[in-house]
């Protein structure tokens, strides 16, 4: 049986601290935008990575990445979003057995729409808590996490590579 490193004093408070600021955050920013805008967080998610790349078009595998979903899920989600208008599949030119996701100029109205509130919320809830020191080291040990994490992806979340609040 291999040596267990369990967690000092310091350690098992951080960690718990940890899940309950992840935990708390992750359920206000969903229940606000469920509240005000009638979108999940995952669907928000999708709407943003799409209005962030040219043409508001991705491959459906590459928003699966981005998003940090599995591509049926991303599928199902896209399928609802398509009923509302938001999105349009369409196929990949370059591969028939791809497909596209584009973002609709209604879609994008939806996100601008919800955004208002939910930057608002990460403001409120998560940077008008912390320093500038703070937010810097914040940003730091995500990243150095995200890293970690993302070595057995085939590349990093848009998060990490600049994208915006999602």
């Amino acid at each position: 049986m291999s040596h267990v490193r369990w967690l000092d004093d310091d350690e098992q408070r951080t960690w718990r601290a940890f899940l309950a600021a992840q935990r708390l955050l992750s359920e206000r920013l969903e229940r606000q935008l469920q509240v005000d805008s009638g979108i999940p967080h995952a669907y928000y998610e999708i709407l943003v990575n799409l209005s962030e790349v040219p043409g508001r078009t991705l491959r459906m595998s590459r928003l699966a990445e981005m998003s940090l979903s599995s591509r049926s899920r991303l599928s199902h989600a896209v399928a609802r979003m398509e009923e509302a208008g938001w999105l349009r599949r369409t196929e990949c030119a370059t591969d028939r057995r791809g497909a596209m996701c584009e973002l609709t100029e209604a879609g994008f109205a939806a996100l601008g729409e919800a955004a208002r509130g939910h930057v608002e919320a990460v403001r409120t809830n998560l940077f008008d808590q912390l320093t500038a020191e703070q937010v810097t080291q914040l940003r730091e040990i995500s990243e150095a996490v995200v890293r970690h994490l993302s070595d057995e992806r085939t590349g990093p979340p848009a998060a990490v590579n600049g994208g915006k609040v999602s």
